[in-house]
């Protein structure tokens, strides 16, 4: 199931759960609201400044319609996009890291030239372990206790890096690049 197919029908049964009169009309416009989602305020430059040194591919749980209209919003073009509707399922599934890692051989791109960098420790830096990949955690939620709407994650979750926005990243950078 698509993304945006996927959000309508989640929305249909917190509806009823929640004992709100059904109406999919509101049930199809939340799941085509991904485009319409703010990207976080430091993304888009940080995107750009590590659009000039690295080259940058998604790996979403998104349906390539809805990553289409968060895109507009960042702003950089990546130079792989693969999307839960390419592949067929969604993260963590291991399929998709392994269909991403596929991907980016036939390109030339090892697993060893590789930084995942993700928030979610649940969806992406668990399997991201248990592919070989080296990891950065957006840590978005570092001043707020929880999880917020991910599962809490497994043991494996680690990361080599951890910076609490990608501007933190980027300037990281930066700094060790001496610039």
């Amino acid at each position: 199931m698509i993304y945006s197919d996927l959000l309508a029908h989640v929305h249909a049964r917190l509806a009823k759960e929640w004992g709100v009169p059904a109406d999919p009309a509101a049930d199809k416009t939340f799941g085509a609201s991904v485009p319409d989602w703010p990207a976080f305020p430091d993304s888009a430059a940080a995107l750009a400044y590590l659009k000039q040194h690295y080259k940058l591919v998604i790996l979403s749980n998104v349906d390539r319609t809805s990553f289409a209209g968060s895109n507009k919003r960042l702003g950089v073009e990546f130079d792989a996009i693969y999307t839960a509707q390419d592949i067929g399922s969604y993260k963590p599934d291991l399929r998709n890291f392994h269909y991403m890692l596929e991907k980016l051989a036939a390109r030339g791109i090892t697993k060893d030239k590789i930084l995942h960098t993700a928030q979610s420790l649940f969806h992406d830096h668990g399997p991201a372990k248990l592919v070989g990949l080296t990891s950065c955690w957006i840590d978005r939620r570092h001043a707020a206790a929880g999880w917020g709407a991910t599962m809490p994650p497994p043991a494996n979750a680690t990361y080599e890096w951890r910076f609490t926005s990608l501007q933190a990243m980027a300037d990281a950078h930066k700094a060790e690049a001496g610039g």
